[in-house]
């Protein structure tokens, strides 16, 4: 869709090639997001959870970490994941821990239940990401984690 332009619009700068590829990058991100998002409640859905649940124990599945360590991590708002965590902790699926280097910062730990739920989810999780990249180079994966990665890092760090 071309948008009519105005006299007193600002003139966008001449698109480069590398650009208008990208852009197209992002809207295909956009798109691959949403059905992400739509397989991960499904499958969340194995362990009793919803996505932005396994989201934050995903956070804490190796070792205990503050509210804002997993946000971070997670690349949400601190604020987001303490609502999940409140949560998990009510549902006895993660515990908030004593933080030996912040006193009123906790740690948030996943408990026996919460690794249970991961574990029900690893069990659907993994053959469908078996089948969903069964016909792709691995040559390829590999070359699109290390751009996604390099455009995270750019972002991320100005």
């Amino acid at each position: 869709m071309t948008i009519p332009p105005r006299a007193d619009w600002p003139k966008p700068a001449e698109e480069t090639e590398g650009g208008a590829l990208l852009t197209d990058v992002i809207l295909a991100t956009f798109r691959l997001n949403a059905r992400l998002l739509e397989a991960a409640q499904d499958l969340a859905a194995h362990g009793g959870l919803t996505a932005a649940w396994w989201q934050v124990l995903g956070g804490v599945i190796d070792e205990p970490r503050s509210v804002a360590d997993v946000g971070r991590i997670m690349g949400v708002s601190r604020q987001a994941v303490q609502r999940i965590a409140d949560l998990l902790v009510d549902r006895g699926l993660a515990e908030y821990r004593p933080n030996p280097a912040h006193r009123r910062a906790k740690l948030l730990a996943c408990t026996e239940p919460g690794y249970w739920a991961i574990r029900q989810i690893s069990v659907a999780q993994h053959p469908w990401a078996a089948d969903l990249s069964a016909d792709l180079p691995l040559k390829d994966l590999q070359t699109t984690l290390t751009t996604m990665q390099s455009l995270i890092t750019r972002l991320e760090h100005g």
